[in-house]
């Protein structure tokens, strides 16, 4: 059996790195490889891959929320996290997306290998390093602090918040998510309000901060 495989990243290196190795294995076909968690959801329901190997970090779209919109698509896909962070904030959002697996950047090939087979065989891996983070996160998430910490935002406003970290003005997401400039004005005050974030420079910090949008967008 051929593993269909989309690869997305939004740094062109190591999607071309990654084609090149994966394409070594003659069960593996690299069907696609984007830039953005946007037009991972494209491809997914176009190319119909087994496996998706996905950035948590990424602008336009992040691979956490991506990573949603797909599984509601498409239970069949199994979505592999590829990070080079180890944060416990990204592990824990990206494994409750859905990812079956989550891998840090600075692991060998040989590690994605079996964890894509690993995934494939219906079990979760993660990187070693990673293995610690997610038992002390089940611990710290069973704590009554926890849950007063947690602000919920919908799926809407994250990523209404992410297009506002990354400097889109309320016309360009407005045209970007088919609404009315009105209607992302409402989304962006209830975000504030909800986070108690009254400037666009906190918003931002706070997208950053929790893997809602890349350092460098």
């Amino acid at each position: 059996m051929t593993v269909k495989i989309l690869l997305a990243d939004d740094h062109a290196i190591i999607r071309q790195g990654l084609c090149a190795l994966l394409e070594k294995h003659p069960d593996f076909e690299v069907v696609g490889a984007v830039e953005n968690g946007l037009k991972a959801i494209e491809l997914v329901g176009e190319l119909k891959p087994n496996i998706v190997i996905m950035d948590v970090t990424m602008p336009n779209l992040n691979g956490i929320d991506a990573a949603r919109r797909i599984l509601e698509k498409s239970r069949s896909v199994k979505i592999i996290a590829l990070s080079m962070h180890s944060n416990r904030r990204f592990v824990a959002e990206m494994l409750e997306a859905g990812a079956l697996a989550y891998i840090l950047k600075e692991c060998l090939f040989d590690e994605l290998v079996e964890a894509i087979r690993t995934v494939l065989n219906g079990r979760i891996y993660l990187s070693p390093k990673i293995t610690g983070i997610v038992v002390d996160d089940y611990i710290k998430r069973m704590s009554p602090e926890y849950q007063q910490e947690t602000v919920p935002l919908t799926e809407r406003e994250r990523e209404v918040l992410q297009l506002l970290a990354e400097g889109k003005s309320t016309k360009q997401i407005a045209l970007r998510l088919h609404v009315s400039d009105k209607t992302i004005e409402s989304n962006r005050r209830n975000i504030m309000e909800k986070l108690q974030i009254h400037s666009i420079a906190e918003l931002t910090k706070y997208a950053v901060r929790e893997g809602i949008t890349p350092l460098d967008s």
